[in-house]
């Protein structure tokens, strides 16, 4: 047999020998890594507390914020914690406390962020000429370190004694002491009646009438959607548009 005849013969060999390998070496590399045996690569918990909680102060030692739950899951796959009915309080110097409530949670690994679902309330406490305040939603993403607090989803916030604001999104920033509300927003307020000598009769003997849209009344601001417009104490609103309306946080 001449060498041109092995040539022809054993280059189709080698070239299906490699083609062979490489074969192997794509299936190989696309696999998924096995589970390990100690199975730290399965969603379960490592350990489950029940009526956790935890505290964080600030330098001087002065209670900054405490996180609470029913029941309290770590998973060591993600470094995750899940809670069942969260209690966020977070307080202040010279101010009530606000306490977050939420029916499920979750805490990033690092607790740089507290996620509460289901049925979330936030409930700041009358003082001072102040009525309580309450934010419902159904999230509320949490940035404790940064004191921050936002949310996606649609919100209603009500302030004692009768003023009820609709929003779909909400920015609460601590460090600025404003809230922000961002799309679909619709206030009512109700203006305290007042005497002819400027004296505040008793709630519910005189009221306005809420704003419908597309009606507004004399007293009321048209939206801008060119610039943010700022609910102030005395006006009633209503305003279904996508501009931000921003408010001072007390």
């Amino acid at each position: 047999m001449s060498a041109n005849k092995h040539s022809i013969i054993i280059y189709p060999i080698v070239f299906l020998l490699v083609l062979a390998i490489f074969t192997a070496w794509i299936n190989y590399a696309v696999q998924p890594p096995k589970a390990k045996p100690d199975g730290s690569s399965r969603h379960d918990p490592d350990y489950i507390m029940s009526n956790f909680v935890t505290t964080q102060t600030d330098i001087n030692g002065a209670l900054r914020y405490k996180l609470a739950a029913v029941e309290m899951k770590h998973f060591p796959d993600d470094d995750t914690t899940a809670l069942q009915r969260p209690r966020f309080t977070q307080f202040a110097v010279g101010k009530p406390y606000t306490q977050v409530e939420g029916l499920h949670g979750l805490v990033s690994g690092n607790g740089e962020q507290i996620q509460l679902m289901d049925k979330v309330k936030v409930t700041r406490q009358a003082f001072a000429d102040k009525g309580e305040m309450t934010v419902e939603t159904e999230y509320l993403n949490i940035l404790p370190n940064q004191d921050l607090v936002h949310t996606d989803k649609p919100v209603v916030i009500r302030q004692a004694p009768k003023t009820v604001i609709y929003a779909t999104g909400m920015i609460y920033d601590k460090n600025k002491q404003t809230v922000t509300l961002l799309h679909k927003v619709r206030a009512h307020y109700e203006r305290p009646a007042t005497t002819a000598g400027g004296v505040k009769t008793p709630a519910g003997q005189k009221q306005t009438a809420l704003n419908k849209p597309g009606n507004a009344k004399s007293g009321s601001v048209k939206p801008n959607a060119n610039k943010s417009n700022t609910v102030k104490s005395d006006t009633t609103k209503s305003n279904t548009t996508d501009t931000r309306i921003r408010r001072r946080y007390e």
